[in-house]
């Protein structure tokens, strides 16, 4: 999607995936290595790498993609408040086949309201296995 939209969109992988040659390739389609031996959070090395570059477009799933769960992780919002970035809601609807982006979401620190509210925006999408997704909201 970022590619026919003509932005560059990084992502996150383990550090192990950036080993030559392949390390090359990971990076140029915008990987960004996760070391999990530092001793810096990886929030901190993200808000850092994001401070460091003039662009910066990171894609997260935060509610995880391989099994279902209700609470999601809330790296992506810690990143986004310590960078100083505001968060863009894509969601994916699968059976329509679109991508949207209405909401955009700048962090405050009000964590617990804004989760929630990032949530409710995602309830209305249905992925290729709605099975595995959740929000956790009642």
């Amino acid at each position: 999607y970022s590619r026919a939209m003509n932005f560059r969109c990084d992502f996150l992988m383990k550090s192990e995936w950036f080993f030559w040659p392949l390390g090359i390739l990971m990076r140029w389609l915008g990987g960004i290595p996760v070391y999990r031996s530092k001793k810096m959070s990886m929030t901190d090395q993200l808000a850092q790498v994001a401070r460091e570059r003039d662009i910066f477009h990171l894609c997260i799933t935060p509610e995880g993609t391989r099994s279902r769960t209700e609470e999601w992780k809330k790296g992506f919002y810690y990143i986004a408040l310590k960078a100083g970035l505001p968060i863009l809601l894509y969601g994916i609807d699968y059976p329509t086949k679109t991508i949207r982006c209405t909401q955009v979401v700048v962090p405050n620190g009000n964590i617990d309201k804004q989760m929630n509210d990032i949530k409710a925006y995602f309830k209305d999408f249905t992925g290729r296995h709605p099975e595995k997704f959740a929000t956790g909201l009642k």
